[in-house]
């Protein structure tokens, strides 16, 4: 390869690594964005009766109308980051990487602005605002995976790095509350975002393909702005789990300390753990990419389909990650308040793990053209389980009068169920084997 196609290689790895862990995953970072809207008396006027609010640790009003308010705002814009996946893969298969990228810069940019210049009387605007948020972050995250084909051998390491950048992404809200905290107003913080679609601009005509980057890469591939004109193959993610949710209904139901600071403190907390998300995911596609290598050498001296390979490595991940999700769901459940900084730990690791994972899993068991449309698939599917997160968040606040026991017992029995994915690929593996 000559140094300066691996400089190009190397830069747009570099920069699409920023993009994924400062600008995709933005919504993940809810819980520290409504300490702050919070502080700013959005959605207060529901609150108008004063039979309506009760005081709480963070020297805030406490009212249910409110948090209803807020709930509603994030389980759209994480069902948005969801099921809006199928139709932007659809798109970014067709049309190609540069026309995703303006879709997704345009819906960045127009939901930034108009978060900017709301206030408390405009408030329904972020009814609007954070879906668009959410999406653009999606397609952001959908272009930069298929980065990973440019380095062969370690694509799945460089998926899985790329998923861990989305969920760490969540730590710019705690980077804007902390500045909050400090005298900077919220509109400057996301005035300065909205800018920041210049880098976007300019990273979509220099760095990245207009069409698609192919996998595997032809011989005497070249990569630049005009790589892919007639090439097929790409790469794609995201959506918001339950889980994020889960452990603020817990610990609005144990935040029962007279400390003020307390809800602040495990509020950064949570958010501070997100940041290793970049961290935690590669070990994922580093084991993938390890089998991967080894059960190829293996089919290859047994005379087997290196499909068969493929497809092999995916167990250890699929069966580790659903057992990490197990255990943050335990954990979130217990009413230990010390406990949830482990939960938070396992919410990271499971979380990279579950959604790195599915990338990877997708692209070794799909042909890459088809990859978009797949993983919108399975990310529209997702959306459908987010959407529950309004509905459950009434069923506590109201019939179960603030008691979330019976719905975290529902969702650990939900959980053992993703055990019978690693199963059926095992199962899968030995029928091919007798076969073979």
């Amino acid at each position: 390869m000559a140094g300066s196609q691996l400089s190009i290689r190397v830069a747009t790895l570099l920069t699409g690594l920023l993009e994924c862990i400062a600008f995709s995953g933005l919504i993940f970072g809810w819980t520290s964005l409504v300490f702050v809207l919070k502080s700013d008396h959005y959605f207060e006027d529901v609150c108008e009766q004063p039979g309506n609010q009760t005081s709480n640790a963070t020297g805030h009003s406490e009212c249910s109308a409110q948090d209803s308010k807020f709930s509603l705002i994030f389980t759209l814009a994480s069902f948005s980051n969801n099921f809006m996946t199928f139709p932007m893969g659809y798109i970014f298969d067709r049309l190609g990487t540069t026309v995703a990228r303006l879709i997704a810069i345009f819906l960045y940019g127009v939901a930034t602005l108009l978060i900017a210049v709301s206030s408390a009387g405009t408030a329904p605007m972020l009814l609007v605002a954070f879906p668009m948020l959410a999406v653009g972050g999606i397609l952001f995250l959908l272009t930069n995976l298929q980065v990973g084909n440019l380095f062969g051998k370690h694509r799945s390491t460089i998926i899985t790095l790329y998923n861990g950048a989305f969920d760490s992404s969540s730590a710019i809200f705690l980077i804007i509350k902390l500045l909050y905290e400090q005298g900077l107003k919220l509109r400057i913080s996301f005035f300065i975002l909205c800018a920041f679609s210049i880098w976007h601009l300019i990273r979509t005509f220099f760095l990245m393909p207009r069409g698609h980057i192919p996998f595997p890469l032809p011989s005497n591939y070249s990569y630049g702005i005009n790589c892919s004109r007639g090439a097929e193959g790409s790469q794609g993610r995201k959506g918001e789990d339950t889980g994020k949710e889960k452990v603020e209904l817990r610990h609005e139901a144990n935040s029962s300390s007279p400390a003020v600071q307390q809800v602040s403190t495990f509020t950064n907390a949570f958010a501070i753990t997100q940041l290793f998300g970049v961290f935690c995911a590669p070990w994922n596609g580093i084991m993938l990419d390890h089998l991967k290598k080894k059960y190829q050498q293996e089919a290859r001296q047994r005379g087997f389909p290196e499909s068969m390979a493929d497809l092999h490595s995916t167990f250890p991940s699929l069966a580790l990650t659903s057992l990490l999700c197990l255990g943050f769901s335990i954990c979130a459940s217990t009413p230990i308040l010390k406990l949830q900084y482990f939960t938070f730990i396992l919410q990271v690791i499971s979380r990279s793990f579950l959604f790195g994972g599915n990338a990877a899993f997708l692209t070794l068991a799909f042909p890459s053209q088809h990859f978009g449309k797949i993983y919108g698939t399975s990310m529209m599917l997702s959306a459908l389980v987010t959407f529950l997160q309004f509905p459950i968040f009434i069923l506590i606040k109201g019939p179960l009068q603030g008691d979330p026991t019976y719905v975290n017992i529902v969702l650990i029995l939900f959980t053992l169920l993703s055990f019978v994915h690693p199963f059926l690929v095992s199962r899968q593996w030995r029928d091919q084997e007798k076969d073979a």
